[in-house]
This record gives C-alpha cells, sequence and structure tokens, in this order.
C-alpha cells in the first residue's frame, strides 16, 4: 500500500470519503464510473430500471462469470464483483508484506467504518452488527448462547436449513428443550395462514420462535414480522434466519420485528466466500452468551461476538466494495429486477401442461428464486439434463415434500440466458 493509499485508508475512519468510500479506496477510477451509473439511476423510479439493460449490462460487465455455463444456482454462493475480487486480493498481497504489523495496526482498523456501513444498510444501530463468517455461525451463536432450560419449547418448521435444525436437535439432545414442529404445505399463498399456524403452536412455555425469512428450497418468503408481533406479545423471542433475504429483498432488519438475524454476505451482497453479519438487538445482547471465548460472556457489547482469533482482514475489507457495488444498484432497484428475471423465465412455461412450481404465485411471496418440476422426471434428471445439454448449472431440491429444481438467477443473469432456459424446459417437457 503506497503512502497515498494509507492517507486515504486514514481519511475513511474519520468519514473523509463518502457516497462510495471502499470502492473510492480501492478503485477510483471505477468509483467515478459508478457514481455516475448511481446517479442515472437514481434519476429514475425503481420500477423503470427494471427493465434499463443499458444498466443492467453494465452491471453485467463488473462480473467476471465463466462464458462457459450459465449459472442459475446463486442461491448456495454468488460470484464477487471484479472490483470486490480486486480489493480482496489487494489487501491480501499487503497483508502478506508484514502480517501481524499491517493486519492488526492498519486494516484491523477498517472494522469500525465498515460496521457503520453494514448497519446503514442494515437500517439499525452500529452496537448491533457483529461481523463473521456466515449465517450459520450467526444463527448457532444466537441458538447455543440462549439460556434455555429443560421443557423450554422452541417453535420451528422442517423447512428450515438443516443446519439449523442440527443445531436445535443438539440444545434438545444436551439441554432437553423441547422442539415444537411444523410442517409446512409450500408454497403457501397467505401471510396470515402461514403466520397462523407459528402462533397456534406457542403454548405457555415456549421461549423462542425461529422463522426462515426466505425459505431456501423454494424462495418462499415469510411474514416474520406478522410472526414476531403476535408472539412477542406472549414473551416470546424471534430468531430470523436471513441467509437469503439480506440485500436481496428491500427492508431494514428492524422492519422485522425479530431479536436476532443473521445473514450470509457472499450470498445476494457478493460480498466474499465466507463472510457474514449477526444481528442483535441492543437490549437482548446481554442475553446471549458468547460462542467463542471472550473476557466479558455475558457482556453487553456485540464484538463479544467477533472472538475469532485471526482472520482475514482482506476478506473482511472488501466487504465494504460488495457495500458500496450494492448502493450503486440500490435496494429496490436490485428487488424488482431480481423479481423481473424470475418472472421472465417462469411466464414462458407455466402453462406448458407437465411442467409444476413450488415457489407461491403471489408476487410479494417471491422474488428471484423459483422451483420447477417437470413431471415424470425426478429433480436430479432435470438438473442433470439442463447441465449435460444446455450447460445450465441449476440445483435439485429433495427435501421433505419439495421435490424439484431451484433457479436462482442474479443481477449479472441476462434475459436471453433465461430464455435458453425456458427453451431448453419446453423441450424437455415435450
Amino acid at each position: 500500500m503506497t503512502p497515498s493509499s494509507r492517507r486515504k485508508f486514514i481519511r475513511l475512519f474519520s468519514g473523509g470519503l463518502s457516497v462510495l468510500p471502499f470502492l473510492e479506496l480501492s478503485n477510483p477510477l471505477y468509483a467515478g464510473e459508478a457514481r455516475e451509473r448511481m446517479l442515472h439511476a437514481n434519476s429514475l423510479d425503481a420500477s423503470s430500471m427494471a427493465d434499463d439493460e443499458d444498466f443492467w449490462g453494465w452491471v453485467r460487465e463488473s462480473y467476471t462469470v465463466s462464458p462457459n455455463i450459465i449459472n442459475l444456482n446463486n442461491g448456495g454462493v454468488a460470484p464477487q464483483p471484479k472490483v470486490v475480487q480486486d480489493t480482496h486480493i489487494r489487501y491480501y498481497q499487503y497483508s502478506n508484506e508484514a502480517p501481524s504489523y499491517y493486519m492488526w495496526q492498519i486494516l484491523d482498523q477498517g472494522r469500525e467504518p465498515l460496521r457503520e456501513r453494514l448497519a446503514s444498510l442494515a437500517g439499525c444501530d452500529k452496537e448491533e452488527i457483529a461481523i463473521n463468517r456466515n449465517s450459520t455461525e450467526g444463527l448457532n451463536t444466537v441458538i447455543f448462547g440462549l439460556n434455555l432450560k429443560a421443557g423450554d419449547e422452541v417453535v420451528l418448521t422442517r423447512q428450515d436449513y438443516p443446519n439449523m435444525i442440527n443445531a436445535w436437535k443438539q440444545r434438545e439432545k444436551r439441554d432437553g428443550v423441547k422442539l415444537v414442529w411444523l410442517d409446512l404445505p409450500l408454497p403457501m399463498e397467505s401471510d396470515d395462514e402461514i403466520a397462523s399456524r407459528y402462533i397456534n403452536a406457542c403454548t405457555s412455555r415456549t421461549k423462542v420462535v425461529m422463522v426462515t425469512h426466505l425459505i431456501n428450497w423454494t424462495g418462499q418468503i415469510m411474514p416474520v414480522r406478522k410472526i414476531a408481533d403476535a408472539v412477542h406479545a406472549k414473551g416470546i423471542q424471534v430468531i430470523a434466519d436471513g441467509a437469503h433475504t439480506f440485500a436481496h429483498l428491500d427492508f431494514k432488519i428492524p422492519d422485522l420485528g425479530c431479536d436476532y438475524f443473521a445473514s450470509s454476505l457472499h450470498k445476494w451482497l457478493s460480498a466474499p466466500f465466507g463472510s457474514g453479519l449477526l444481528y442483535i438487538k441492543k437490549d437482548r445482547i446481554r442475553d446471549v452468551w458468547a460462542l467463542l471465548s471472550n473476557n466479558e460472556p455475558d457482556g453487553p457489547d456485540i464484538r463479544k461476538f467477533e472472538s475469532l482469533g485471526t482472520r482475514s482482514f482482506a476478506s473482511e475489507m472488501a466487504i465494504g466494495a460488495a457495500i458500496d457495488f450494492h448502493e450503486v444498484i440500490g435496494s429496490a432497484r436490485k428487488e424488482m429486477r431480481l423479481r423481473k428475471l424470475k418472472n421472465h423465465w417462469v411466464d414462458q412455461v407455466k402453462d406448458l401442461p407437465r411442467i409444476g412450481f413450488n415457489q407461491p404465485r403471489t408476487p410479494h411471496m417471491s422474488c428471484a428464486i423459483a422451483n420447477v418440476s417437470i413431471e415424470g422426471k425426478k429433480p436430479e434428471e432435470v438438473a442433470g439434463e439442463l447441465f449435460t445439454r444446455y450447460k445450465i448449472h441449476s440445483v435439485a431440491i429433495n427435501w421433505e415434500a419439495i421435490h424439484g429444481v431451484r433457479i436462482t438467477p442474479n443481477v449479472y443473469t441476462s434475459l436471453k440466458e433465461l430464455d435458453k432456459l425456458a427453451g431448453a424446459l419446453r423441450k424437455m417437457a415435450v
């Protein structure tokens, strides 16, 4: 890092860089172009921008995705824009010049400005955000950190993510908490019906309700706020699994009314692999023990959840570049574009007799993710044929009563690629 770059780094800490601070720090030329694109987008309404193919073409060019396959499995992990990759590599190389000095005495100073940027995007106090590695780590921190005793009840569903299910089963086995299972008949088209299932499952012994904000198998968006408001009235805490919604849907975490929330930033924020956040309402931080050792594991400081030992500061600083890139696109514009991409291919095949879907039809109850099935074919057969014949990468889903192929485009996905998907499904469903 040059003396000029170090001065910019110091200005970042003092708030001297604005608008797109991390991009300005890592790539001033790209930051200038990004600002122009953002000004153009801000001059139009979000719905108009969903159809602005020039803007989305620029977004696509910002990625380094392979021309050899069509990647429609962005639900597991998403690629990063080149500027995020470059930022990561730059700080990784910088760290290697003298690790203990540049990592701990220089780059570590960037954590608090990054916390502020994440909190701004999340719409919460920076003292409610911990920076970690993924949703699993964040949610496990809460699940294992809550003071629960034998007989306390936890409401969850069989459609939740396996890592969370296994964490609760471990608490059941170790501590004797009682797990109350819901089996949701997905897809569901009514927020009220979904909420009522959670609410009716609660008893006087219920301490926690676990809600997956977006069911990863099908793309079903859950009414977290409706559930939270109802069960809070009974003194019950709410954990929201936001692995698939942060930087995907246009919302602020406090809008959900939950007590705890975690997300993987390497999904929809397109941040470096193995980056995440944990949100805990300020008045709940004392209620959660630190998962890893800390000098005050039951204290009120959100940083007690960041005692990871040596970590990748380069990866951490690159999260900031991903936030800036996301801000150029804008949360509302991004959600509308992602929903348009989903609808673009779904509308082309939805009336075919052998085609079925596992995501809701109600517009606000799904966004980018859809789950398609072809009568007479197993999900793995459909996914295999899509890749072998058409080089379309997807994922077969067989979980509980859900059987289909999950299709997940991202902001860099072109309409032509989705036309190719629709054409392939049309031929396969004959």
